[in-house]
């Protein structure tokens, strides 16, 4: 075969600016440390790297993002139910502290005062917020938990269940003792007929008092045997129909010696009481009946629980019914994505905790220790009136000997119905703390997932970065090694062409 100069030249010309290609890409590789810079150099390499960075991208997101803000809300949850565990347990220790029979008047103020400072701290902790975000109101975390001001002028409509369990005794007081002021009140004493006297009935507590008339077709109650909800009214109970009573004011059942039918229901709406005849009672308790009452109720205070993240309820404040808003109890689990195909619930919903009849039974105790300070203040006063020369005539002492007798007796019940509130309280109390040790339980083994997530995260961001490293990136010193010697591979070609293309077949004719 003949080989020409024209031949000689143009293979030395490929061959140049092959090896000038290579030292171009080395120089490339060596300049930003990557195998390839475009996907056409090595396909394999550029599909390997979109999925890797993809991959990784992600991990990023759940590694730096996703789980410190899980961990964000989960801390801030933490305190909050740490608080009202403490809470609680002080709450539960005061009750310890009023069922005993050797409470002195100093003692009955030191309970008082404990109890009112923490009363309001309860629902409080509840509106724990984590970035203007409420932690404990499920879906609807741009609203508090408890009412941020008095609202006169909102209404709702509530739909509240009702367990036969939450039938419980109370006692009702008639001939309040008022110590007298004149000698004449002193002398004319205390008949027999009205010394206090004290009456127990069974009642149901709603969680608001303070509520509109009821309708009385808005009291049910379940029938299992229709397997449906029926107005309580049509409850037969011996062949009689149950009585439902909801104008009667609290007044004027007092002055009818708080008398209740056996098979009579009386509403009140300024305690949100249902007082029980007793075969009512027993019927609920036997059947394990479960109730459904449906109330309006106009103006909350400061504090008061929000009745959306605790009932089925209807915010009717305008009066224009297609403005109303309402609202359905759900479960309401907020959930973040913490890996790949992994969610973590992260909120816990605050009617899993914190029972809507806390702050009520805060301020029954309350009402009851106020009570007995103020009977044995009366027996006090009178005692110092019996020793008042204006009194020292035989018949102010024998008035002011029947007013003490009343104020004793008045005293006694109090003492006992107190006992009897802070000792049911007890259990109650104890109750409420363990729903919140639960939840905080509950809580922390869902943080321990987040660790194990969070320690699993990191080890797959190491091993990602790594196989994206291996994958794009090239060692330093490798690449000098390669363009050194390319260099040297274009420089020997220049030379060896400069050679072979100087000399020609004329030079030797």
């Amino acid at each position: 075969m003949r080989v020409t100069n024209s031949m000689i030249s143009r293979n030395s010309m490929n061959n140049m600016n092959g090896n000038k290609v290579n030292v171009d890409k080395l120089n490339n590789q060596m300049t930003s440390q990557k195998k390839i810079s475009r996907p056409s150099e090595d396909p394999v390499i550029a599909i390997r790297a979109l999925r890797l960075r993809s991959n990784l991208s992600e991990l990023n997101q759940y590694y730096e993002r996703n789980i410190p803000d899980a961990r964000s809300w989960i801390e801030v949850t933490e305190g909050a139910l740490k608080n009202m565990e403490t809470i609680l347990g002080d709450i539960y220790k005061e009750c310890n502290n009023g069922a005993t029979d050797t409470l002195t008047q100093e003692d009955r103020h030191a309970i008082l005062k404990n109890i009112q400072s923490l009363k309001d701290q309860v629902y409080h902790e509840g509106n724990a917020d984590c970035a203007e975000r409420y932690v404990f109101t499920g879906y609807k975390t741009n609203t508090q938990l408890t009412f941020a001001d008095n609202e006169l002028e909102t209404k709702y409509e509530i739909t509240e269940k009702i367990s036969f369990e939450d039938i419980e005794e109370k006692c009702f007081y008639s001939n309040e003792v008022v110590v007298p002021n004149t000698l004449l009140d002193v002398q004319a004493g205390v008949d027999l007929a009205d010394m206090p006297k004290e009456y127990i009935n069974q009642r149901i507590r709603l969680s608001y008092e303070a509520t509109e008339t009821l309708d009385v077709k808005n009291l049910k109650y379940y029938n299992e045997a229709r397997d449906r909800w029926e107005e309580l009214s049509n409850m037969v109970l011996d062949g009689e129909r149950v009585e439902v009573t909801s104008d009667l004011t609290y007044d004027d059942w007092a002055a009818m010696d708080y008398a209740v039918g056996d098979k009579q229901v009386i509403y009140f709406r300024e305690t949100g009481e249902l007082v029980v005849g007793k075969e009512i009672a027993t019927q609920m308790a036997s059947q394990k009946t479960q109730l459904s009452i449906t109330y309006t109720k106009q103006g909350f205070n400061k504090g008061e629980l929000r009745p959306e993240h605790y009932f089925d309820c209807k915010d009717i404040t305008d009066p224009d019914e297609k403005n109303h808003i309402e609202y359905t109890k759900e479960n309401q689990e907020i959930k973040f994505t913490i890996a790949f195909n992994q969610q973590l619930t992260v909120n816990t919903q605050a009617s899993d905790v914190l029972d809507s009849n806390i702050e009520r039974d805060i301020d029954e105790l309350t009402n009851a220790v106020q009570a007995a300070i103020a009977a044995h203040d009366k027996i006090t006063k009178l005692e110092e009136m019996k020793t008042q020369d204006q009194y020292s005539d035989p018949v102010a002492q024998e008035g002011i000997k029947q007013w003490l007798e009343a104020a004793e007796k008045e005293a006694s019940y109090a003492d006992d119905n107190m006992k009897k509130l802070y000792s049911r309280g007890i259990g109650k109390f104890q109750n409420y703390k363990n729903n919140v040790t639960l939840a905080r339980t509950d809580l922390g083994s869902r943080e321990n997932r987040l660790d194990l997530t969070e320690n699993r995260m990191s080890d797959q961001q190491t091993t990602f970065e790594t196989l994206k490293s291996r994958n794009e990136d090239m060692e330093l010193s490798d690449i000098i090694i390669e363009y050194t010697a390319a260099y040297n591979a274009y420089t020997a070609s220049l030379q060896a062409s400069a050679k072979a293309n100087g000399q020609t077949l004329l030079n030797y004719l």
